[in-house]
């Protein structure tokens, strides 16, 4: 694999969800550490990509010129920070709509897959939902939950029995960080030194 990417979900992983649905700038806020830690990962050659559910495209709640005024918002703030995200794939549709790019529908992540012409085993997808971790089961990607947004509530406790059995969950999206690039440096220690 030669391109080196991480996928994200984005509210309740990047930033604070809203239960009414982030739909304009002023509603977008990170949450404490994750901007930094993208910027971590660009800085280790890391190209970081979104896969996020954007229903309140399908219900009317805001338009695409309100959800690229976000996204301006967060790319201007993860560049003072010298981070960076690559592309962002949402899924525009209303639940109701059965669309094949929702999560837990892997469809965004074989969109990402195309557009990177590679295979995503081993590619990691950190969310904070359950379907979040069920697409990225379904894609081939690593799940990995953080414990932020919708997941805050499982901190301290086991996952529940219908999260994918090899999902890792981590604090937020900081830790996550720590624990991938050392888990990458020392797989490459070990490689070193099995070829030595």
């Amino acid at each position: 694999m030669n391109t080196k990417l991480v996928i994200l979900d984005r509210d309740g992983t990047i930033n604070v969800d809203s239960d009414e649905f982030i739909k304009s700038p002023e509603e977008w806020h990170p949450i404490e550490g994750a901007l930094e830690a993208i910027g971590r990962l660009n800085h280790a050659g890391y190209h970081v990509v979104l896969a996020t559910n954007q229903s309140g495209l399908g219900r009317g709640l805001m338009d695409v010129a309100s959800l690229n005024a976000i996204h301006d918002k967060m790319n201007k703030q993860l560049s003072k920070v010298g981070g960076r995200i690559d592309a962002i794939f949402y899924c525009p549709h209303a639940p109701e709509e059965s669309c094949q790019c929702r999560k837990p529908a892997p469809g965004l992540l074989e969109q990402i897959a195309e557009r990177y012409g590679m295979g995503l085993e081993g590619v990691p997808f950190v969310g904070d939902s359950l379907r979040d971790l069920q697409a990225a089961q379904a894609a081939g990607c690593r799940p990995h939950l953080v414990l932020t947004g919708k997941s805050v509530g499982l901190r301290g406790q086991a996952l529940p029995t219908d999260y994918p059995a090899q999902t890792q969950a981590h604090h937020d999206l900081d830790a996550f960080v720590s624990h991938w690039l050392r888990a990458v440096a020392a797989s490459s220690a070990a490689l070193s030194a099995s070829a030595g």
